[in-house]
């Protein structure tokens, strides 16, 4: 008897339907009873021996009838051990074990376990999105991916624990009851609940107004400063003075994260802007995404928030350089043989590094111990066109205990920055409206700049100056103007003034002649 069941397979951050075709009957060669067909991988092939543990456990019989089930369209590499329910389900129905007669109604995806429990998959956000699309009558998954799934409207979403579950609902002896979500009321929950606040932070004012500058434009920025400072502290906090996700980037995010398998158990929305900080030794394809299998890597993992690149010297330089086409891009293509995915990488790089490699080079009481062009070498480690494309240099330097015992114990909040911030954004997102895709300062294309940047006379001539000073490449010129328009949209001016050009101009640290000589 051939039986259809459906499922699904993601495809970047996609997904697309899945047919399980499962016939049973027919002669049966020596010792082989089991075909599967349709580019499956080991995972897949593996699952009949977890299928037929789950089905005798729970009552019922793996028959020893020639069985062939077939995963279309067959030219598709299929992953992942999710397939399991779908193809359980179908084998009872083949083997008339029992009466599934809306089987085909429903997407179904889930692992088995042995005793016929369910486990979570990936990927059941764009699963649950492509059921809606196709216009099935629910989905069935695990439990534990119900919440993250029931983010569609208007598909109903059944959570399962067991195989038995599955059996009895489509058999219509169980009533299983969909989930049921109020997205919005859980988008609204906690958008702006962060666990730390620049309160925290005491001084340093002139860095806090550099990142309230990075976070109102979308720019790029790098933190120089010697040990113990407060770069990474700084750094943490960023996201919390970030405009709020809107609704469409916090399903675009949790899409993400989603087929990354990050959401965790019972998670549904991501609600927070994401902040990742991996570890100097990663690899290119965990950064930039990849394998043989296409996955996220961090910079997509960081879409719609921020990545943080801690003592970037110490990455690796080839590691460094995969990330110069994406951060313009804010999007990268992962091609294979046999595929080619785009994930989305549109993030805000805020790294943090030693002026030296003994981290007291320009230190106002520490003397510096790396002989003669030790540090040029340490920066050099970092190329040219990556710093071009890191609109702020920003120097730490560290608060004395004088000063710390002497500050009052109140500092802005993130709230109070966060809505300056918010303010010049909305101006931004006005200034853009009939530019697809750009959304603030940082984004804005070339072709715009001279447009929407336009200086004074006296404006021009400071900044040709400081070009022939700073020997500055044409992509810094047009970073230094978009500096300082996100300058004039924190004072609520529709024109660039001297002021505003002559503070993004001082965020150019290292490129100043004789910066590390």
């Amino acid at each position: 008897m051939l039986v259809k069941t459906f499922a699904g397979a993601v495809h970047g951050v996609d997904a697309r339907s899945i047919t399980v075709e499962v016939n049973a009957g027919g002669p049966v060669a020596t010792g082989n009873f089991y075909h599967m067909v349709g580019l499956p991988d080991n995972a897949i092939k593996e699952g009949f021996q977890r299928i037929e543990a789950a089905i005798k456990n729970i009552g019922y019989q793996m028959k020893r009838l020639k069985m062939v089930v077939n995963l279309a369209p067959a030219d598709i590499k299929k992953e992942g051990s999710a397939y399991d329910l779908p193809i359980a389900l179908g084998v009872l129905t083949s083997t008339r074990q029992i009466e599934a007669p809306e089987l085909d109604q429903y997407m179904i995806m889930g692992e088995l376990a042995l005793d016929g429990g369910i486990r979570p998959i990936r990927g059941a956000l764009p699963i649950a999105i492509e059921a809606r699309k196709r216009g099935y009558k629910g989905l069935i998954i695990p439990k534990a991916n119900a919440f993250e799934a029931a983010i569609v409207n208007n598909l109903p979403v059944f959570g399962i624990e067991n195989l038995v579950e599955a059996v009895e609902f489509l058999e219509g002896r169980r009533e299983l009851h969909p989930i049921d979500l109020n997205t919005r009321e859980i988008f609204e929950s906690d958008v702006n609940d962060y666990d730390v606040d620049f309160s925290d932070v005491k001084g340093q004012e002139n860095i806090k107004r550099a990142l309230e500058i990075s976070a109102a434009g979308g720019h790029n920025v790098i933190l120089i400063g010697p040990p113990g400072a407060g770069k990474t502290m700084l750094a943490k906090r960023l996201p919390s003075i970030l405009p709020p996700l809107s609704l469409h980037e916090a399903l675009e995010t949790t899409k993400i994260h989603s087929v990354a398998g990050l959401l965790g158990k019972n998670a549904s929305l991501v609600t927070k802007r994401p902040f990742r900080s991996p570890h100097h030794t990663i690899s290119n394809v965990a950064l930039v995404g990849g394998g043989s299998n296409p996955n996220p890597g961090e910079i997509s993992l960081s879409h719609n928030g921020v990545l943080f690149l801690d003592e970037l010297p110490e990455f690796q330089r080839t590691v460094l350089e995969v990330m110069r086409q994406p951060m313009e891009e804010r999007r990268v293509t992962i091609s294979r043989a046999r595929i080619t995915v785009d994930y989305p990488a549109s993030f805000m790089l805020i790294a943090s590094m030693n002026p030296c490699p003994c981290g007291y080079y320009n230190h106002p009481e520490k003397d510096c111990v790396c002989g003669p062009g030790i540090v040029k070498r340490y920066l050099n480690k970092i190329s040219g066109p990556l710093l071009d494309r890191i609109d702020l240099h920003v120097e730490v330097t560290p608060v004395s205990l004088d000063e710390l015992s002497t500050i009052e114990r109140s500092s802005e909040s993130s709230d109070d920055i966060r809505a300056r911030v918010i303010t010049a954004r909305e101006i931004q997102i006005e200034r853009f409206k009939e530019i697809p895709g750009v959304f603030c300062n940082a984004q804005m294309p070339s072709r715009m700049v001279r447009e929407v940047c336009e200086l004074s006379t006296a404006g021009l001539t400071l900044l040709k100056k400081a070009m022939e000073r700073l020997q500055l490449s044409a992509r810094a010129y047009d970073r230094i103007l978009k500096v300082a328009r996100t300058n004039a949209d924190l004072s609520a001016s529709p024109d660039i003034k001297i002021e505003h050009l002559a503070e993004a101009i001082q965020y150019r640290s290292l490129d100043r002649e004789g910066w590390a000589s």
